[in-house]
């Protein structure tokens, strides 16, 4: 969230929260939030209104006590790649993968989905509050 955060408030858009989960909160009360719990598929009619520069939010990524939606991490969706049309995602990560190999740290990532067995569920999207 610290990455999301710092890129959101260099942008100039005020008001930005620091947490995650904040930041949940703060899309559903001053813009659009698309819950997605369940969903299998990034072809699922609840993505059809995700847009570039949108917020991705994970829940169970790690222990989120004492926050009552459960939402432990964000990270800005980038839209689809010319060449292949493969989603992406900006942000902080500890072995996500970009082109199916694993990276750390800032920076790209391929969206997808936790698998079913994955303690971390994709919880929902939502748009800036322009």
């Amino acid at each position: 969230s610290g990455t999301i955060y710092h890129v959101l408030q260099g942008s100039g858009l005020r008001g930005v929260p620091r947490q995650s989960d904040q930041m949940y909160e703060w899309i559903e009360k001053t813009s659009t939030f698309h819950r997605t719990e369940g969903v299998e598929s990034l072809e699922d009619a609840k993505f059809s209104a995700l847009k570039p520069g949108d917020l991705l939010f994970w829940t169970g990524t790690y222990e989120t006590k004492g926050r009552a939606s459960g939402v432990s991490h964000v990270m800005l969706y980038l839209g689809k790649r010319a060449k292949d049309g493969r989603p992406v995602m900006f942000g902080a990560s500890d072995g996500r993968s970009y082109d199916d190999a694993r990276h750390n740290g800032v920076s790209v990532f391929d969206f997808k989905l936790p698998s079913k067995t994955s303690k971390a569920k994709f919880f929902g999207y939502g748009a800036l509050p322009f």
